[in-house]
């Protein structure tokens, strides 16, 4: 199994704006400290940590949301760590990113169906209609449901929307943000068997994010566990 990432001495660091400039410059606060992993093409990762682990972060790096400060990120192969959005631009549909409020990430004044349309519209795909529905068939919602609105879904099935939206694209990777966590437990379990399912039926690669163990283990084959920005524990799920 080969690495779809590859990251190496990565750092993150961003301006402390609460504190006083030295010589007109603002100190900085430390984010990522240095970190080195890879990501297995075809596996689940679990990237587990406390409130300001720095796991959220990370995971915006690595679908370049955030530009790092220092290190190193590939993809595929290709470095990424510094790309301008154009050059960014034709990589985005091969990594998406799944976010942990539906709510707050679909929006209100769009319909169902015209959520998951945009991303494939802007990157020009074809035949969108059909492959909508085909995206709500992989996450067991009705076709009838690209009609409806976000508000008159219940929490579950708009995290399917949003697991939709992502998976419409035939991404390579997708970073799941703590997507289970606003979740009833019923509604958790039948979200992560879905992904497990996704994982396997699309050959995706994923990158689970969660501040629970006991999710995490669920699913994720490997783990890695933040602490202040840096790497304390990296095994395999079973191990730790």
């Amino acid at each position: 199994m080969d690495d779809l990432y590859l990251v190496r001495d990565l750092k993150l660091s961003f301006p402390d704006l609460a504190h006083k400039p030295l010589f007109g410059i603002p100190p900085r606060i430390d984010i990522l400290h240095g970190l080195s992993f890879s990501i297995r093409r075809g596996e689940v990762l679990g990237i587990v940590g406390g409130s300001g682990s720095g796991k959220s972060t990370l995971g915006r790096v690595l679908v370049r949301l955030l530009e790092p400060s220092g290190g190193e990120v590939m993809f595929d192969g290709q470095d990424i760590t510094h790309l301008g959005e154009d050059a960014l631009r034709p990589l985005r549909r091969r990594f998406q990113m799944i976010f942990q409020d539906p709510m707050s990430s679909l929006n209100p004044r769009r319909t169902v169906g015209a959520i998951i349309a945009g991303p494939l519209q802007l990157h020009g795909f074809d035949h969108v209609p059909a492959r909508v529905d085909q995206a709500l068939d992989h996450v067991g919602l009705p076709r009838a449901f690209g009609s409806r609105y976000p508000h008159e879904l219940s929490g579950g099935q708009r995290q399917r929307v949003g697991i939709a939206r992502a998976i419409a694209m035939q991404p390579e990777f997708i970073l799941a943000d703590e997507i289970v966590s606003g979740l009833d437990v019923s509604s958790q379990a039948q979200v992560l068997k879905l992904l497990a399912d996704l994982v396997r039926d699309l050959g995706l690669t994923l990158a689970f994010i969660s501040h629970d163990l006991s999710v995490i283990r669920r699913l994720c084959g490997r783990i890695m566990v933040l602490h202040q920005g840096r790497i304390v524990e990296h095994r395999a799920t079973d191990a730790l």
